[in-house]
């Protein structure tokens, strides 16, 4: 066994790295939405650059801060904005299949990169991280990835038609469209290993493009409230019928963050993290209104991956 952990439970599932590949045949047939997904909450902030300026987006009060004393807030965005630190082939060697990656261009950019944000800009560019992924696939021809892709911040329609185009050209057959209902079956016969969100409507017209799936987010730094959010969709309202996100992830606003400079996203979670495990503990997954599929989170490689674990065992409650 490798380092990444045990993900059998008892069921029979040895390798996180190839998980997929190793589900039971009762569930080979099981469209993807039925099954339990891990993803992680902002794939690519592992690699946020410090010396970055603060997006335009963010809060007016975070950009005035940055042009008069750049020095404090810019460590203190990496801090509140780093979700993550496992390298993006690492999460997915951990068991990670879900990607959420929020892209964005840098204004005067002569370069024309694309680049992942939160808060500031990624020293990785999009290029570099999905041409990981790619390679990372050819390793492991059994495994089905969801990308996610959203935000866009700076992206013109000039800009989304070349991200496309080497979306397409990097993934080529890869691809899963959207006119399919993917099974592991059917993705090991097509050859299907991507299945690509583009949450702007100028990926609408591209088959090989689906579009925004549902996020189930709390908005709240307090984990009691982020479980009770999504207890209450669950019951109130049920899964969707296709892909959709439930986020364990926390989140802070500017005034919590001016309160805790001391602090940092890490911090916070890991408070909160037996508590939120526990939870997982108990979801299913299941096409019935109060099963989940794709559970999102932070710092997903903490205690020996064990979020990434405790969802892929939450399939075997489908056998």
């Amino acid at each position: 066994m490798d380092d990444l952990g045990d993900c059998t439970g008892d069921w029979g599932v040895s390798s996180c790295s190839d998980w997929m590949s190793q589900l039971p045949a009762q569930l080979h047939a099981a469209a993807l939405w039925d099954l339990a997904i891990p993803g992680s909450h902002d794939t690519m902030t592992y690699c946020l650059d410090q010396h970055s300026p603060v997006l335009q987006s963010q809060p007016r009060i975070l950009k005035v801060l940055d042009h008069i004393v750049p020095c404090i807030i810019r460590p203190c965005v990496n801090n509140w904005g780093t979700t993550q630190e496992l390298i993006i082939s690492t999460q997915l060697d951990s068991g990670i299949r879900f990607l959420d990656l929020r892209i964005a261009h840098k204004a005067n950019d002569f370069d024309q990169n694309f680049y992942f944000a939160h808060g500031i800009y990624s020293l990785v560019t999009v290029k570099e991280a999905l041409t990981d992924v790619s390679l990372w696939l050819e390793q492991h021809a059994k495994e089905v990835v969801m990308i996610a892709l959203s935000a866009f911040e700076g992206v013109n329609p000039t800009q989304h038609r070349k991200l496309i185009d080497f979306l397409k050209s990097l993934f080529e057959k890869k691809l899963c469209p959207k006119t399919e209902e993917p099974t592991l079956k059917k993705c090991w016969t097509r050859g299907y290993q991507v299945i690509l969100s583009y949450a702007d409507p100028s990926g609408s017209g591209h088959r090989e493009l689906w579009p925004a799936w549902d996020y189930w987010w709390a908005n709240d730094s307090d984990p009691s409230m982020v479980i009770s959010y999504l207890e209450d969709r669950k019951e109130n309202e049920g899964r969707p019928g296709c892909f959709f996100v439930a986020g364990l992830n926390l989140t802070e606003d500017t005034r919590y963050v001016l309160r805790h400079l001391g602090q940092s996203m890490k911090t916070m979670t890991l408070r909160a993290y037996s508590l939120l495990m526990d939870w997982v503990k108990q979801q299913r997954p299941g096409c019935q209104k109060t099963c989940f599929n794709v559970i999102c989170a932070d710092f997903v490689g903490f205690s020996r991956n064990e979020f990434t674990q405790l969802v892929i065992g939450l399939n075997a409650k489908l056998f």
